[in-house]
């Protein structure tokens, strides 16, 4: 079912003092382990980025963002269009800044949507907390897109809504799988310990 993934890379990340995908995690960056996860999810994976500049060097497709729509919609219309570009039923779509997504995330998302027949999102949730940018889209949800921009709307959490997602929630854990970077001091609490 699973056969694109798709990494929202974001914005500059301002809190993070700017290039947030190209900082240091572990003996790699920020992009360079959400590929890593990525390519565990699914066949082929590709980079949705908001300006080619970002990303100089990546080992991935670059798609570009919807022109005109901010946030992480910007990236999910992209990945739709191109999923649909590439005859991909659904795409997964998660964030560069969340290293430490769980390894069932794909499979529990993909049962998700195949029990809920009606809905055209899982997304995930952790804590108590949904994460709408760790969500498995079916292609057809891109179909719905333009009645929710035409709304003035542009929360991906709306989206998903709008498209009668269903939620997967992961049990707590000493350590949240979906805890997120976006400051240097959360990125440093997340860092791996790498051996001598």
């Amino acid at each position: 079912m699973i056969t694109l993934a798709v990494i929202l890379a974001g914005g500059e990340g301002r809190r993070m003092g700017g290039g947030k995908p190209l900082r240091r995690f572990g003996r790699t960056t920020l992009i360079g382990r959400a590929l890593d996860l990525a390519h565990g999810y699914a066949e082929r994976v590709a980079v949705a980025v908001r300006d080619p500049g970002q990303l100089p060097a990546c080992d991935a497709p670059l798609i570009l963002d919807m022109p005109g729509v901010e946030g992480p919609l910007g990236g999910l219309a992209a990945a739709l269009a191109y999923g649909r570009e590439i005859d991909a039923e659904c795409v997964l779509t998660l964030p560069c800044d969340m290293p430490d997504l769980p390894a069932d995330l794909a499979r529990r998302l993909a049962a998700a949507l195949i029990a809920q027949s009606s809905a055209r999102a899982a997304m995930a949730a952790s804590e108590g907390q949904p994460h709408p940018v760790c969500a498995l889209w079916r292609i057809e949800a891109r179909d719905r897109l333009p009645a929710y921009l035409a709304s003035s709307r542009r929360s991906l959490r709306g989206f998903a809504e709008a498209c009668g997602a269903v939620t997967v929630a992961w049990p707590t854990s000493a350590r949240d799988a979906f805890a997120n970077a976006n400051t240097p001091a959360e990125l440093a609490a997340l860092q791996p310990v790498i051996a001598a």
